[in-house]
C-alpha cells in the first residue's frame, strides 16, 4: 500500500520495519515525486498488482469522500502516502494526523498542508488510544502483511468505541504473500510480507478479535462506491489497552523513524 502471524507487539514492529524499509526504495518514492506510475506489487510467482499512482497524487474522489464522510472526531491516516485524504479532511476542519514510513510519501503530505510523521504504525505514535477514526485505505489493510495484528495494533490506538475505516478488496480474498515495489523497467526494492483482504475475510478476522461492524444489522458498515469496498468497524468500549505516548500532532511536523536510534523520535527533519 506480508508470513506468518504475529503473536507479539516485538513480532509485529519487526514486521513493520521491514515493510518500511520496502516502501521508500527509489521506485516507489520516484513514483511519488513524479505523481504517475506505472508501480506495482510484484508477488514472488509474477502476478502483478498495479499501484493506482496518480489516483494517490490526485484530490480525494467521490469514493474517498464516500470514507471520509463517515469520519468522527479527530482521524489518524495509517499509510496516508502523498496524502490527498490528509488534505481533504483538514479542509473540512478534522484534526487529521497522516503516518507513512516513506519519506517522499511525508513531504508530498506536508507540501499539501497536512500534518505528517514519517512513522511505522507498529511504533510508538502521538496520542495512542485517543484517535476517534483510523483510515486504512487503498490496500493498506496489507500493512505488515499480518492482518490480525494490525487490527490489534489499531485498536491500540483508537479511543473505546473508536471507529476503523478500512478499504477491501473488490474480490472475496484473504491471502498473504511476499511482494515487492517494481516499475515497468524491472527495477525493484526488497521483498516484504503483504495482505489483501476481501470485505467478508476482514469481518472475520475483525469479529474473532472483539470488532463490530457499524451498524445495527451490519449492512450500514459496508458499502461500494466507483468499485471500491470498504468496511467499517468499531472498537470495543471495554477493551483495555497499553498507552505507549500521549502527545498531540505537531504542527507540519515531519518525523523520521528510520535515523539513528539516539536522535529523539519527535526530531523534526527537513521535508523540502
Amino acid at each position: 500500500m506480508s508470513t506468518a502471524s504475529a503473536t507479539s507487539t516485538s513480532t509485529s514492529t519487526d514486521t513493520g520495519a521491514g515493510t518500511a524499509t520496502a516502501w521508500c526504495v527509489d521506485p516507489y518514492a520516484d513514483a511519488l515525486r513524479d505523481g504517475r506510475g506505472p508501480l506495482f506489487l510484484r508477488r514472488t510467482d509474477g502476478w502483478l498488482l498495479p499501484l493506482e499512482v496518480e489516483r494517490w497524487c490526485a484530490r480525494a474522489d467521490a469514493a474517498d469522500l464516500s470514507a471520509l464522510r463517515r469520519c468522527e472526531g479527530a482521524v489518524l491516516d495509517v499509510g496516508c502516502g502523498p496524502g490527498r485524504l490528509v488534505a481533504a479532511l483538514a479542509l473540512r476542519g478534522r484534526t487529521v494526523l497522516g503516518i507513512d514510513v516513506s519519506e517522499a510519501a511525508v513531504a508530498h503530505t506536508v507540501r499539501l498542508g497536512g500534518q505528517a510523521l514519517r512513522r511505522s504504525v507498529f511504533e510508538p505514535l502521538p496520542g495512542e488510544g485517543r484517535w476517534d477514526t483510523a483510515l486504512l485505505i487503498d490496500g493498506n489493510i496489507g500493512i505488515g502483511g499480518d492482518p490480525d495484528a494490525l487490527l490489534r495494533r489499531i485498536a491500540q490506538l483508537l479511543a473505546p468505541g473508536g471507529l476503523l475505516i478500512a478499504e477491501t478488496a473488490p474480490v472475496d480474498i484473504d491471502e498473504q504473500v511476499q511482494v515487492h515495489v517494481t516499475d515497468a523497467q524491472g527495477a525493484a526494492g526488497t521483498p516484504f510480507p503483504w495482505a489483501r483482504l476481501g470485505s467478508r475475510a476482514l469481518l472475520r478476522r475483525a469479529r474473532r478479535l472483539g470488532w463490530r461492524t457499524d451498524g445495527a444489522d451490519g449492512t450500514a458498515g459496508q458499502w461500494t462506491a466507483d468499485g471500491r469496498c470498504f468496511v467499517a468497524l468499531r472498537r470495543a468500549r471495554t477493551e483495555r489497552i497499553s498507552i505507549h505516548s500521549a502527545d498531540t500532532p505537531n504542527s507540519a511536523a515531519v518525523i523520521s523513524s528510520q535515523r539513528a536510534r539516539n536522535t529523539s523520535p519527535d526530531e523534526p527533519v527537513d521535508a523540502s
